[in-house]
């Protein structure tokens, strides 16, 4: 409380002097160069706005020139040359192995070993991927894709005509390879074959010969007529092998059949080799290379245009930069004067924070007695409060002491003795003749029955008061001892203090008709402070008694003593009274709040307070007007037989 005064009062003691202070000494460096801009004839709107804008927008300005700056030279850089290098050397080799296959191709064609699958160069993988990054986008991306796709088809075709083409030039190579062993072995027959007549054996040897050579230059040259005249040595042939014995004939059948092998295949080994040379591979290639060039052109001159915007956001930023550099320089004169004026204006200031901090120094001693003032009264509060909630108690009991003595019975002893007086010479006589005599002895045992009895109730009623006023003097020692938070830790028992507390509240119970029901678990002896306690239980029973002094009966009010856990003591007071709205819950144990026309919103205040004191909790539920209240009290269990 007392700093918040004391900054309230240097705030407002601050603002008495400083706005003397706020001129141009204190404007910030962008002020600076706006002051400097002031210039005669220059008090319309759109000057005003120029000048109220005009940094704004040149950093807006800067700002994106900047990122255009740094935008093209990133494109700039995307432009890689050695890329479109590598794509065409990989074009290359593409070709060269196309052409290396078109040599296996030929060289199988006369019987050199050779395998004609098509080996993809080196990393073909991965330089179909470069290719499809450079070209998958853009205006050529179609033409790119249906140049690969011609491409990949061209492969396709020739590899299944090269398949075919290995297929039946292998069953001709068998055939031609065959031929000659087939003649030999023929020639080789003819000559053991006893033939009457050797002009016939000629015949014979010449034929073969003839159908060899024939069919070797069909395979040189295919033509009909090649064809035709090799067809007529072969019928010539039949009707020699005809003539044969069976054991014979096998060599000379085998031979017509490698012949008529020959006749077949060559035709189709010839045309399977015209189709694959005119397969397009190289010049689908060659497309593909047309592409990559014009995409290279293209690329380039993009380069060039992010080049030249590149050069434009360069000039831009220096232009801005030399504009900068101008006005730093033209401003600083004006930033020299302004620090003087500013260095000038501190000096007066200093001047005036002392001065006003010697008043402020004044104003919080002020304040630290006001606050002083304020604690004392509120401690007197608070004891006034707990002080008058326990002389209700005290009142009650010098209540009952005061009626019980006016209608003690005693009242009839001074009638006795003086009946007694006036017989004082025949007292014996009196005592056992006299009607009125005969009743005194037995009036004497009843008053002394009922003497005991009055003695032992004022007893009892004198205790109950002195244990208030034991308790008064505690709150005023507790409320001097605050400070230093002392606390008269003992063993007690919890039921006791309900009972006590109750004792204190019976006659306004009583008086308002409240019936208190008792929910007591059992609990050990504990130690703990019992004025505090005390102190808290006299208050929520008082309040819940108030509470229910405004609503129809039955009026019940529930006390309940229960360990929540093992280290935790829980002691409610439950009423059915008023109730507590939603919006004063959390501020009902404010210190000064209250609901009741005639309170004073100290005794809750202080009750949580003590609960504090003693590492304790207290708090409220309530589910709203009419629904009564509930006070829980916390505090940690300690008991006293560890």
């Amino acid at each position: 409380m007392q700093v918040k005064a004391l900054d309230a009062t240097t705030d407002t003691i601050a603002a008495s002097f400083l706005p003397a202070f706020t001129p141009r000494a204190f404007l910030p460096t962008q002020s600076y160069t706006d002051a400097f801009d002031q210039r005669p004839g220059q008090g319309n709107n759109v000057t005003t706005l120029i000048r109220k804008y005009k940094w704004p927008a040149l950093l807006a300005a800067a700002l994106m020139v900047f990122c255009a700056l740094i935008f093209f030279l990133i494109k700039s850089y995307t432009y890689d040359t050695s890329t479109y290098f590598e794509s065409r050397d990989f074009i290359r080799q593409l070709k060269q192995s196309d052409a290396n296959w078109n040599v296996k191709i030929l060289r199988k064609k006369i019987d050199v070993s050779n395998n004609l699958s098509l080996a993809p160069p080196p990393e073909a993988n991965s330089r179909w991927e470069q290719l499809e990054r450079l070209n998958n986008s853009g205006p050529l991306a179609a033409l790119w894709a249906s140049r690969r796709q011609g491409y990949v088809e061209a492969v396709r075709n020739k590899t299944l005509l090269v398949d075919q083409f290995q297929q039946h030039n292998a069953h001709l190579r068998e055939a031609l390879d065959a031929l000659p062993l087939v003649e030999d072995e023929i020639q080789a027959l003819l000559n053991e074959i006893n033939i009457p007549i050797p002009a016939e054996r000629l015949g014979a040897a010449n034929t073969i010969v003839e159908l060899s050579l024939a069919t070797l230059e069909y395979t040189l040259y295919v033509t009909p007529a090649k064809a035709q005249e090799v067809q007529r040595l072969l019928n010539e042939l039949g009707p020699n092998i005809d003539r044969l014995p069976a054991h014979r004939q096998p060599p000379f059948l085998t031979l017509a059949q490698h012949v008529k092998s020959i006749i077949e295949e060559q035709p189709i080994v010839n045309d399977l080799l015209d189709r694959i040379n005119v397969i397009p591979v190289a010049q689908e290639l060659d497309s593909i290379n047309e592409l990559l060039n014009e995409t290279q052109r293209r690329t380039a001159a993009t380069d060039r245009q992010y080049h030249l915007y590149l050069a434009v956001c360069a000039s831009l930023m220096a232009i801005l930069m030399i504009y900068l550099a101008v006005r730093l320089v033209r401003s600083y004169s004006v930033i020299n004067h302004i620090n003087h004026e500013l260095q000038l204006s501190n000096e007066r200031l200093e001047e005036r924070v002392q001065e006003r901090t010697r008043e402020l120094k004044e104003a919080e001693r002020e304040l630290l007695d006001a606050a002083r003032m304020a604690g004392m009264a509120e401690i007197a509060t608070n004891v006034l409060h707990n002080v008058g909630n326990v002389l209700n108690s005290v009142n009650i009991s010098a209540e009952l002491v005061t009626r019980k003595l006016r209608s003690s019975k005693t009242a009839g002893l001074g009638k006795a003795v003086k009946m007694m007086n006036e017989h004082a010479d025949d007292l014996g006589q009196f005592i056992t003749v006299d009607e009125k005599g005969k009743l005194l002895p037995r009036y004497f045992n009843e008053l002394v029955d009922s003497i005991a009895a009055e003695q032992t109730m004022l007893i009892e009623e004198l205790a109950q008061l002195t244990k208030s006023i034991d308790h008064i003097k505690e709150i005023v020692t507790t409320q001097q001892t605050y400070a230093g938070a002392a606390r008269l830790i003992e063993p007690l028992k919890v039921n006791d203090l309900f009972e006590d507390a109750l004792r204190m509240n019976s006659d306004a119970l009583s008086r308002h008709h409240v019936t208190v029901i008792k929910e007591y678990q059992d609990v050990p002896t504990i130690l703990g402070d019992k004025h505090r306690l005390l102190l808290i239980l006299i208050n929520l029973i008082s309040n819940a008694k108030f509470a229910m002094s405004h609503v129809s009966e039955p009026r019940e009010m529930t006390l309940g003593i229960q360990i929540l856990e093992p280290t935790t003591l829980c002691l409610t007071v439950k009423d059915r009274g008023e109730g507590i709205a939603p919006e004063n819950l959390a501020r009902i144990f404010n210190h000064g709040f209250t609901t009741r026309k005639d309170g004073h919103g100290f005794g809750l205040h202080s009750c949580a307070l003590a609960a504090v004191e003693m590492n304790g909790r207290l708090h409220v539920h309530s589910d709203g007007p009419g629904s009564g209240a509930l006070f829980t009290l916390e505090i940690p269990l300690e008991l006293a037989n560890r």
